[in-house]
């Protein structure tokens, strides 16, 4: 069985486990709770495709452990693993419908769609494992840049925790608009996407052809952000009426000058 046909059933079974857990939990995060951790399973399966003997399948499957790494430490400090940990917005959308429309949502979107983009964001690494090269310079400059992206992320994420302790303890209100958030709404997201589009022209880079399809999970990837970071902001500007001049002055996702 190849590494694409393992991933695929290693897919449908992590579908089916996370259906049924939210029925029975009646809890809608599974997805997120499994977010940071798939992939890289999925990443190690594509380096096994190669005998873990692919010098640049072993470099990007450490590489995606690290982000899991990160992006699982960060959701657990949060409370997400905790048991009622749910995505505060999973719940104000089932307010916003009827209980089979959430359910038929449930299904095509939070455990169909968002599981397929999981793999789809992976792909990438198929299309290294059917054209193994050397490892070279290019292959340098994407994991430097992946890595720079990374630590990027990694710093949003931090000053927003920094930030979120400092309001509990009364010592700050309001939104986060100082440090990397000076220069973007969400330097967090523009990170995330950032290393997922690495990695999708990494792969057209090994093998010399620009396929598209293997772009197609940093795409969703990118309009699932965009849609998350619009209902974000969303909520956020119900609870700040200020925050509309932030939205005016500052970049939603790319890190720029922001205007006075």
């Amino acid at each position: 069985m190849s590494a694409l046909e393992i991933n695929f059933w290693l897919f449908v079974a992590i579908c089916t486990a996370t259906w049924l857990t939210s029925i029975i939990t009646k809890e809608y995060s599974w997805v997120d709770r499994i977010w940071s951790i798939i992939p890289v399973a999925y990443m190690w399966v594509f380096a096994y495709g190669a005998n873990f003997e692919d010098s640049r399948l072993n470099v990007m499957a450490v590489l995606v452990t690290l982000w899991g790494a990160r992006l699982t430490y960060n959701f657990a400090r949060k409370g997400g693993y905790a048991p009622g940990g749910e995505d505060y917005r999973w719940a104000i959308l089932r307010k916003k419908m009827s209980p089979l429309v959430y359910q038929i949502f449930n299904i095509f979107f939070i455990v169909i769609f968002q599981n397929a983009l999981l793999l789809a964001i992976t792909m990438p690494a198929n299309l290294a494992l059917e054209n193994r090269t050397a490892f070279g310079v290019l292959d340098a400059f994407f994991s430097a840049l992946f890595l720079g992206l990374l630590i990027f992320e990694f710093i949003a994420d931090q000053e927003q925790w920094n930030f979120h302790q400092l309001k509990k303890a009364g010592k700050a209100s309001g939104f986060l608009d100082k440090g990397l958030w000076a220069n973007s709404r969400h330097p967090n997201f523009f990170a995330e996407q950032g290393q997922w589009w690495v990695l999708g022209f990494w792969g057209f880079a090994v093998a010399n052809n620009a396929q598209p399809v293997y772009l197609l999970g940093a795409v969703a990837l990118t309009a699932l952000f965009l849609g998350s970071a619009r209902f974000t902001e969303q909520i956020s500007l119900s609870k700040y009426p200020e925050y509309k001049q932030y939205q005016s002055r500052v970049s939603m996702l790319i890190p720029w000058f922001s205007k006075k």
